[in-house]
């Protein structure tokens, strides 16, 4: 009996084993963009409203900096849910930034093509008042075409959700960007997958702006950690630099959800009067990876509301084709 029994056990545990390598096998054909033999290279919607398709056949804005495309399989999505979040207050304004300019990314793609370009940023209440409200004249410093900017406040989460997808049924945005603070119960997965598949079906670029939010669960294609770094002196037009200037914006990004495995730590700034991202220097990159944190750390505050208990920590994450 105990033989018998053993001899199970032993099939069981060498299905089990084939099985993970297969499922590892699919993982990697997918992940380097060739579908396995048997997957069929066109596949129709899923009920949920998912296009399951291959990553040449999605709409990329490229971004010219070779590990940052590579890891968002080339460049930012032109249509669908991308997130971007700080996790502590005092970053936000790094985190804004960034947003701005990835508004601006798309602003200039719609306007090439003959179109106005219009852009509208949702802002619930509370984020507001923690971080104060977008400034125009900051706006069109950074890039951004003022005079097609749109800003919305609303008082709730839910009425923010509300008119963001009234917005997305209306295909004329440039981009929408959805600021909300937190981690609130009224915006969990169910209502990240209605807002990604509304964007897909409208071919409008959804930016979440989660202010002070910690990592959970998300239907976005990709997920951006911003953190501030210290910018560089102003560059002269001979080469040089001007001491004691103040250069351009600088991020330093994390790319917390993404179909690649490798971590992607970018340093990167950002050229208003080009309209583009460029990548820091390596001696440069080096000595802000040394000195990213703060000489004097402190505990930051609960960055959840409204929920019982704050975010489980998701460590690493892949998106694949298909979102859940």
């Amino acid at each position: 009996m105990n033989k018998t029994m053993g001899v199970t056990v032993m099939a069981e545990n060498a299905v089990q084993r084939q099985t993970i390598l297969s499922l590892r096998e699919t993982i990697a054909r997918i992940e380097n963009g060739c579908p396995p033999a048997a997957m069929p290279t066109t596949l129709a919607p899923d009920p949920a409203g998912f296009r399951r398709e291959g990553a040449s056949h999605r709409k990329a804005l490229p971004l010219g900096i070779p590990p940052l495309d590579g890891a968002l399989k080339g460049g930012l999505p032109l249509e669908g849910l991308t997130e971007i979040r700080n996790a502590e207050t005092r970053d936000a304004g790094a985190a804004a930034g960034f947003v701005t300019a990835l508004a601006v990314l798309y602003q200039q793609e719609r306007k090439s093509k003959g179109h106005l370009g219009p852009v509208l940023w949702i802002s619930q209440a509370l984020a507001a008042r923690e971080a104060g409200h977008p400034y125009a004249p900051g706006l069109k410093s950074f890039g951004l075409d003022a005079e097609r900017f749109l800003f919305v406040s609303a008082r709730t989460v839910k009425d923010a959700l509300w008119i963001t997808e009234t917005a997305l049924s209306v295909p004329v945005f440039a981009a929408i960007v959805l600021e909300i603070r937190g981690n609130p119960a009224s915006l969990a997965l169910s209502e990240s997958r209605r807002l990604h598949v509304k964007a897909r079906a409208g071919k409008v670029p959804l930016l979440l702006f989660r202010q002070a939010g910690e990592e959970e669960a998300s239907s976005a294609f990709f997920r951006f950690r911003i953190r501030p770094a210290p910018a560089g002196e102003r560059p002269l037009p001979d080469g040089s630099v001007l001491c004691g200037s103040i250069g351009h914006p600088a991020f330093h990004l994390l790319v917390e959800k993404s179909r690649a495995y490798a971590s992607h730590d970018i340093f990167l700034e950002w050229n208003a009067h080009d309209r583009r991202f460029y990548p820091i220097d390596e001696r440069r990159n080096a000595a802000l990876q040394t000195n990213d944190q703060p000489e004097n750390p402190v505990d930051p505050l609960s960055a959840s509301a409204g929920r019982s208990r704050g975010a489980q920590p998701l460590g690493r994450l892949l998106a694949f084709a298909r979102a859940s």
